[in-house]
């Protein structure tokens, strides 16, 4: 791991720590607990278009909340010393992979096999 780099990854990854939460909360999520809470269905036309809504904030808040998780535990790798280290294999993820996704846990042929960290 580049030392030099390490800063502006760490920068990177604290930005998107703080807009993936601002955006759970744009959703109506908490962006600590794994509950959705909806206030009321005013402004829903039909019972099923409120259903379906609900339905896709739930599923975008997912989707959130798991990339919150990644940004978090790259971070906690980053405080731990292990920040750029596959979790699979234990090697290099790669300078370029971590330009491009900061948050990456697999080197790019631990992906490309499918296997999650």
């Amino acid at each position: 791991m580049d030392d030099e780099t390490t800063p502006s990854r760490r920068a990177a990854l604290e930005a998107q720590r703080v807009h993936l939460r601002e955006e759970i909360v744009a959703q109506g999520a908490d962006p600590d607990s794994d509950e959705v809470t909806f206030v009321d269905d005013r402004g829903f036309a039909d019972r099923s278009h409120s259903t379906e809504e609900r339905s896709r904030l739930i599923s975008v808040s997912r989707a959130l909340r798991s990339n919150l998780r990644d940004v978090e535990r790259a971070l906690a790798k980053m405080d731990a010393g292990t920040y750029g280290r596959c979790e699979r294999c234990g090697g290099p993820v790669g300078e370029e992979r971590l330009d491009a996704l900061p948050w990456a846990m697999l080197c790019i042929d631990c992906k490309n096999e499918g296997v999650d960290a």
